[in-house]
């Protein structure tokens, strides 16, 4: 669940600044608000057609770590590993000037314009929320999105903390219909369980790939796969570790990779 609400509006006039993690350095801890409310049946966003903030287009840089926001959302889906915050941010201010509450539909990226609008849908039990996305983060790099607590209520997400998910841009002008029913487990027939894997790198040269793969084998002790892809001019060998059994094992595998100067590493969900 860590956050980091950007409230210096404007640090984000500035292209490519260094900014300040707000809230996220306090030593009070994140959490739901008393009694672990049920927001299940909390109404969606509806996504409306608004103008991007041009303060929140500009490149910035959090945590040695460059990011450059997408000048349209349109045609974005991102599967991969998200979060939610609650009590410690409720009622500051985001990157979009708005105040944060845990109790409306709403959530953070990185690189999606702002605001935007999304359809999160948890991969493990099929529920699926469509949100408002009008702040910047999470900040930790294995996480693809940052919810609000009544989003993550809605997605059953609140006891493990993170949930795997796909995450898909809408069109306002367009709002796609939903296809589960949000307010209910939905089987997912035929599917198998979402996996975790890491990619470590693409190369042309499947010898390089290969000298990779051994190289992980040996000093992590996971499995590691070599996935080949045709392309125009040839070939494309992608290092993946795992499958993974969990986002914690996902996350120390990460943190190995760092130590090892391997920097570029990043969570596939299939």
């Amino acid at each position: 669940m860590k956050r980091y609400s950007l409230h210096l509006l404007g640090l984000l006039l500035l292209p490519a600044v260094a900014l300040l993690a707000g809230c996220g350095g306090g030593l009070d801890r994140d959490g739901a608000p008393a009694g672990y409310p049920d927001l299940s049946h909390t109404p969606d966003a509806v996504p409306r057609a608004e103008p991007y903030r041009h303060a929140n287009m500009r490149s910035y840089r959090v945590n040695g770590h460059t990011y450059h926001p997408m000048r349209t959302s349109r045609g974005y889906v991102e599967r991969g590993i998200a979060s939610w915050y609650g009590t410690k941010f409720h009622g500051r201010n985001t990157a979009s000037g708005e105040r944060y509450s845990m109790y409306a539909m709403t959530a953070a990226h990185r690189t999606l314009p702002l605001p935007s609008y999304v359809r999160v849908t948890n991969l493990e039990n099929q529920r699926s929320v469509v949100v408002r996305v009008n702040d910047r983060g999470p900040f930790h790099q294995n996480r693809v999105i940052d919810l609000s607590y009544a989003a993550a209520s809605k997605l059953g997400m609140l006891g493990k903390g993170t949930a795997l998910v796909e995450v898909r841009a809408i069109d306002p002008a367009h709002p796609a219909s939903p296809t589960v029913r949000p307010d209910r487990q939905v089987a997912a027939k035929g599917r198998h369980s979402p996996r975790i894997y890491i990619q470590v790198g693409a190369f042309g040269n499947r010898d390089n790939a290969r000298r990779l793969a051994e190289r992980l084998e040996r000093s992590l002790r996971r499995p590691v796969r070599i996935e080949r892809t045709t392309r125009p001019g040839g070939s494309l060998h992608r290092v993946h570790i795992g499958p993974l059994a969990s986002v914690e094992i996902a996350d120390h595998v990460s943190a190995a990779l760092e130590q090892m100067h391997i920097r570029d590493a990043h969570v596939l969900i299939r």
